[in-house]
């Protein structure tokens, strides 16, 4: 009944076929290194299942290649940058915010030196702060007088924002009566003491300085 039914095409065909899958099969075993060029792969044909693990380093990632809308939500973390990895170059403007800042991540270690000026200081802050602090004082004579007074102003453009008087020489019947800022319209522009001996003398030689802490307000 085979015999019947075996042609010469039957038999040419089969072996074509046989043929066919053994040249598939020996091609397979027997590409050479490098042979299979990007030329020879066809688009899309290299999927994530394909790729080995940890087969794309970054060496095989060309300058540019990976954007942000390659990389997924969260994927890029903290413990994944290098030291100095982000630059100031690398952050786009405005794209850190409060809400990204983590509390107490900005310390004063963390600020440059006159980092912050006036422009980055609300008005109504920077009008409470106190600037270039500076002390003077200024000394009455010293002799036996029995009242003394000591007053020392602000150079021009600050204001007083602390003072006091001290004694200086034969004390013991000494005191001071007043000690107090003095004023121009709404501001202080200096300090002054006031002191006299007490008792029945005799007295010794002494003075009273009046020192003031001035600043620009």
């Amino acid at each position: 009944m085979l015999k019947r039914h075996l042609t010469v095409a039957n038999v040419l065909s089969c072996t074509a076929l046989f043929v066919a899958l053994g040249g598939a099969a020996y091609a397979a075993v027997k590409i050479p290194p490098n042979a299979i060029k990007a030329r020879n792969i066809a688009n899309q044909a290299v999927t994530n299942p394909k790729i080995k693990r940890e087969a794309v380093t970054s060496g095989k990632i060309r300058n540019g290649g990976v954007n942000a809308v390659d990389l997924g939500a969260g994927q890029v973390t903290s413990e994944k940058l290098g030291t100095g990895a982000v630059t100031g170059k690398k952050i786009a403007k405005k794209a850190v915010s409060e809400r990204t800042i983590a509390n107490e991540a900005v310390t004063i270690g963390k600020i440059g030196k006159e980092a912050v000026d006036a422009s980055k200081i609300s008005t109504s802050l920077w009008a409470q702060l106190v600037r270039n602090v500076a002390y003077f004082n200024s000394s009455s004579v010293t002799n036996d007088e029995a009242n003394k007074t000591a007053t020392i102003e602000c150079p021009k453009g600050k204001e007083a924002i602390g003072g006091g008087v001290r004694l200086e020489g034969e004390l013991a019947s000494v005191a001071v009566t007043g000690s107090y800022p003095v004023s121009s319209g709404n501001s202080r522009t200096g300090w002054s003491g006031v002191a006299h001996e007490t008792g029945g003398g005799p007295f010794g030689d002494w003075s009273i300085v009046a020192f003031v802490v001035c600043a620009e307000l």
